[in-house]
């Protein structure tokens, strides 16, 4: 007898923290236990690739270009066809597959929550509370990344305490681990120095994660004479503010102690080049690049928004500040510069955290749990 199916139903598969979350989970559950499909509403990119279990079936729906109601009709079918025990939807646009998913009579429906779309931060929106509220009786279990979003799911959308679960993303420490051996060989001529504090931070470029304020706070720092030529900054990532980072970083005058590598396939290579890294968003669900940080064995500025203070421990593993307070991650930046102790302290604690409490395997074994919940054919 085949393991039961689990139908994954995604926005797209493409880079991305959720994203790179369900690649984990499938490759690293194992496949006596259950088998998966995913369906994405839109479409995926090379990204699939990185799909090691050659059973998985990945599907294209593009909903931009059928549209809704055709898009429903095609879940329905997929549904009807691949027959699995549980469908998994993740976030606002995978609530589309609710109504198909419950007509094809699929015998357990759990819808997860990682995050906010750029549009509806920290989900304040009467709709996007709305069509979560409408579609909530044909869910039997919620799976949130963060106490954050647990709690709004329960104040704004009327979720029972008893229908939700909180399960942290898990990080390979395997991939993500400090450097045996110091090399910045990878970095661009003037920032390889061993005397050089390299900060850094790694995502999409667009507005919600506000590399902006990096930059002006790295600008600041820069600045002050005893900072003058201690520090360089890397920004890792593509998206359509690029060229505008690239922009105000001339204007500012820091060109050439700032690196923008791109979109990047190396990150843990990038990753442990790096002194500091920095994550300064406005909003996040719970951000894998804050536990990719940390099991690298580096100390890590975020802003308290969302469930980053669930992940930093504030003076231990790093500090955290306001979104948009340039003031006060310039100072923050300054301290770690001027103190290595301090930074090798919090790169040891924040290691520590990350293999003691968010390890793969501990995320995968509380997913099968939720899995094993659903009822057998």
């Amino acid at each position: 007898m085949s393991p039961p199916l689990v139908l994954h139903v995604i926005h797209h598969l493409v880079i991305g923290g959720l994203e790179n979350g369900l690649v984990n989970l499938i490759n690293r559950m194992p496949p006596s236990h259950f088998r998966h499909a995913v369906a994405c509403i839109e479409d995926y990119s090379d990204f699939r690739n990185r799909l090691t279990r050659p059973d998985v079936e990945v599907i294209a729906l593009h909903r931009s270009v059928i549209g809704i109601w055709e898009l429903r009709r095609q879940l329905f079918k997929l549904c009807r066809r691949l027959r699995p025990t549980i469908v998994h939807s993740r976030n606002i646009s995978g609530l589309d597959a609710v109504l198909p998913a419950f007509l094809a009579r699929v015998p357990y429906y759990i819808h997860g929550e990682h995050g906010w779309s750029t549009d509806d931060l920290g989900g304040r929106g009467m709709k996007a509370a709305f069509l979560r509220r409408v579609h909530s009786p044909f869910v039997d279990r919620y799976i949130t990344v963060s106490r954050h979003i647990e709690h709004y799911l329960k104040a704004r959308v009327g979720i029972a305490d008893s229908r939700i679960t909180q399960i942290y993303n898990g990080v390979d420490t395997d991939r993500f681990m400090p450097a045996l051996a110091r090399t910045r060989q990878i970095l661009p001529q003037g920032f390889a120095d061993a005397s050089m504090v390299v900060i850094g931070t790694v995502g999409r470029i667009q507005r919600i994660k506000d590399q902006e304020t990096l930059i002006r706070a790295f600008a600041a720092l820069s600045h002050e004479p005893a900072f003058a030529n201690r520090a360089r900054l890397a920004i890792v990532g593509d998206g359509p503010l690029l060229g505008h980072l690239r922009e105000l970083v001339a204007s500012l005058g820091i060109a050439p102690n700032v690196w923008f590598p791109g979109a990047a396939t190396n990150v843990p290579d990038i990753m442990r080049t790096l002194d500091v890294f920095v994550l300064p968003s406005l909003l996040e669900g719970i951000s894998n690049t804050i536990l990719e940080a940390m099991a690298t064995g580096l100390p890590v500025l975020a802003t308290a928004v969302g469930g980053n203070p669930e992940l930093v421990q504030e003076g231990r593993t790093g500090r955290l500040f306001q979104p948009r307070d340039i003031g006060t991650l310039a100072k923050l930046l300054g301290d770690y510069v001027a103190d290595s102790t301090l930074r090798q302290n919090h790169a040891r604690n924040a290691r520590a955290v990350a293999v003691e409490q968010f390890g793969l395997n501990t995320m995968v074994r509380r997913y099968e749990a939720v899995y094993r919940e659903a009822p057998r054919r």
